[in-house]
C-alpha cells in the first residue's frame, strides 16, 4: 500500500492517507463519540483523558496525513513565492562541517568516528573536540586523526559541551553545520539526506534525522525506550514539520544552516537560567534561536556585540522552517539500567523547563498549530505530577479507587495506541508491545521528576553514557 501511495499524484495521495488516517483512527474516534455525554457530568474526572486522547488522535492523523520526508519530494506546505525569496539558496552541493565534542567515551568513539567519516557526502569536514577526556579517549582519537584525516582539538581544559562544540565552530568552514552525539552511529546516507531537504527547501534552517536505540535488545528499558524513540520522531516531529517548526532538532543528528545559527552560538554557549549558566538543553535550545530568530534575534546578536560570531558576518533574521528527515538514520545507546535512565531524564525534564520559559515566549507567534503542539504538550507534562497526584495518591486515599483505576486505564489505552502506531510502521518488529509499560512508566515515576528537576535545576554536568 505504502509504494503504491508513494507511485500516486500527490494530490491523490494525500487524500488517500487522509482516508486511511480516518479509518485507522475510527476506533479512538468512537470512543469519544461514546463518552462525550458524559463528559458534562463528570468534567473533573473525564476531562483531562478526554483532552489526552483529542490531543493524541491530532497528532497522529497529522503526522500520517500531512507529513512528507522533505529529502526525497517537495513538500506541500510552503512560503508564498515572494516569502521564499527571502531565504537564500545553498550551493547544489554544499560544505559540511559535522562536529562532535566528546568525553570520556574510550568505548564507543571509534565506532562514532568512524560512521561520521564514512558518510557519502562529498565535501565533509570533521571535527572532533575532547572536552579533557581521563580515560583512553585521546589515544583513540591521535589514532583515528592520523588514519581518517579528521580534525582533532584536544582541549586543556574542561568547558563543557556547548562551549566545546562553539571551539569547533570557530574553525568550521562549512555552509551547513551538522551535530552528532558521541555514542551514536550514522547510516551511511543519513547526512546526505539531510543536506538534501535543506537544498531543496531554502526555507528551512535545520532539520533533525531519526533515531532509535542502538543497544535496543539489552534490557527492558532499553527495548521500551527504542519504541519510545520511533514515536518521539516518526510522530511528535513529524507532525510539527508539517508546520515547519520541529522544537527540538535531536543531537543524535541536528543538521543546521550557518546562517541560520552562527550569529547565535555564543548565546548559545553563555545561556543562563535563573541566574546561573545552564549547562543542559543543547538540543532545544539552539533549536529555538533558529524558530525565534525574528522575534528574539536582535537582542541575542546585541548581548555579544563584540563576538567574532556577530562580528565576522550579520546575517539577517529570518523566518526559518525547520524540518524531520524520516529516512536519514542514526543510532545511539541509550541507558540500560535504571539509574542512569532516571538521570537522562532529570536532564531532560531540567531541559524542559528552561526551553519552556525561551520557546514559549514566542512559540504563539508561529501560527495556531505550531502554538497548539507546542502549548498542548507543555501543559501535559506540567499536568503529569498533579494528575498523577490526584489520581495514584489523593484517589484511594479519598475512596475513590475507581479514578485511579480509571487513570490507568487510559495511560494503557494511549500506550496502546502508540504502540499499534509503532506496529504499522514497524510490521516485523514485536516491540510495540513495550510501548503501554513505558506509558506506565511515565505515568507512575517519570511524572514525579518535574518537580524534583525545577528544584535542582542549577546542578548539572555534562555526562554521557548508557550503562
Amino acid at each position: 500500500m505504502r509504494r503504491w501511495l508513494d507511485r500516486q499524484d500527490p494530490a491523490i495521495r494525500h487524500a488517500a492517507r487522509r482516508v486511511l488516517t480516518l479509518l485507522c483512527l475510527l476506533p479512538l474516534l468512537l470512543i469519544l463519540a461514546r463518552e462525550a455525554p458524559r463528559l458534562a457530568q463528570s468534567p473533573l474526572v473525564l476531562g483531562y483523558g478526554f483532552t489526552v486522547l483529542i490531543g493524541t488522535i491530532a497528532m497522529l492523523y497529522i503526522a500520517y496525513s500531512r507529513y512528507d520526508d522533505p529529502s526525497e519530494r517537495q513538500l506541500r506546505r510552503r512560503p508564498r513565492a515572494k516569502d521564499l525569496a527571502a531565504f537564500p539558496a545553498l550551493p547544489s552541493v554544499p560544505r559540511v562541517s559535522f562536529l562532535l565534542a566528546v568525553k570520556d567515551e574510550e568505548e564507543c568513539i571509534e565506532d562514532c568516528v568512524r560512521s561520521m567519516a564514512g558518510s557519502e557526502y562529498p565535501d565533509l569536514q570533521i571535527i572532533v573536540v575532547d572536552d579533557l577526556s581521563e580515560d583512553g579517549t585521546r589515544d583513540v582519537l591521535r589514532r583515528l586523526e592520523a588514519e581518517l584525516g579528521i580534525t582533532v582539538l584536544y582541549l586543556e581544559k574542561n568547558l563543557g559541551k556547548k562551549h566545546a562544540l562553539v571551539r569547533a565552530c570557530e574553525i568550521a568552514d562549512g555552509d551547513v553545520i551538522a551535530f552528532t552525539d558521541s555514542d551514536c552511529i550514522l547510516a551511511p546516507d543519513a547526512l546526505a539526506r539531510c543536506v538534501r531537504a535543506l537544498v531543496t527547501h531554502p526555507e528551512l534552517g535545520a532539520v533533525s534525522g531519526h533515531a532509535r536505540a542502538l543497544n535496543a535488545a539489552h534490557t527492558f528499558f532499553t527495548k521500551a525506550q527504542d519504541v519510545w524513540y520511533e514515536g518521539q520522531f516518526r510522530v511528535a516531529k513529524a507532525a510539527e514539520s508539517t508546520f515547519g517548526s520541529v522544537t527540538c532538532v535531536s543531537g543524535p543528528l541536528a543538521v543546521f544552516r550557518r546562517d541560520a545559527i552562527y550569529n547565535y552560538l555564543p548565546a548559545w554557549a553563555g545561556d543562563r537560567f535563573l541566574g546561573a549558566p545552564f549547562r543542559f538543553a543543547t538540543d532545544r535550545q539552539l533549536t529555538g534561536y533558529v524558530l525565534g530568530q525574528r522575534w528574539k534575534g536582535k537582542a541575542l546578536k546585541k548581548r555579544y556585540s563584540d563576538s567574532p560570531f556577530v562580528t565576522a558576518q550579520d546575517y539577517p533574521e529570518r523566518a526559518w522552517r525547520i524540518g524531520y528527515v524520516q529516512s536519514a538514520k542514526v543510532w545511539t545507546n541509550v541507558p540500560a539500567r535504571f539509574k542512569p535512565f532516571m538521570k537522562q531524564q532529570i536532564r531532560w525534564k531540567k531541559s524542559f523547563i528552561r526551553n519552556l520559559f525561551f520557546t514559549g515566549s514566542f512559540m504563539w507567534r508561529r501560527g495556531f498549530g505550531p502554538a497548539a503542539l507546542y502549548y498542548g504538550h507543555a501543559l501535559w507534562v506540567v499536568a503529569a505530577p498533579v494528575m498523577a497526584f490526584r489520581h495514584l495518591l489523593w484517589a484511594p486515599l479519598h475512596g475513590a479507587a475507581f479514578l485511579t483505576l480509571l487513570y490507568i486505564c487510559g495511560v494503557v489505552l494511549k500506550g496502546c495506541v502508540w504502540g499499534l502506531a509503532f506496529k504499522i510502521d514497524n510490521p516485523d518488529d514485536g516491540r510495540w508491545r513495550y510501548r503501554p509499560l513505558m506509558s506506565l512508566l511515565s505515568a507512575l515515576i517519570l511524572a514525579w521528576l518535574l518537580p524534583y528537576s525545577f528544584a535542582t535545576i542549577r546542578r548539572g554536568v555534562w555526562a554521557r553514557g548508557a550503562n
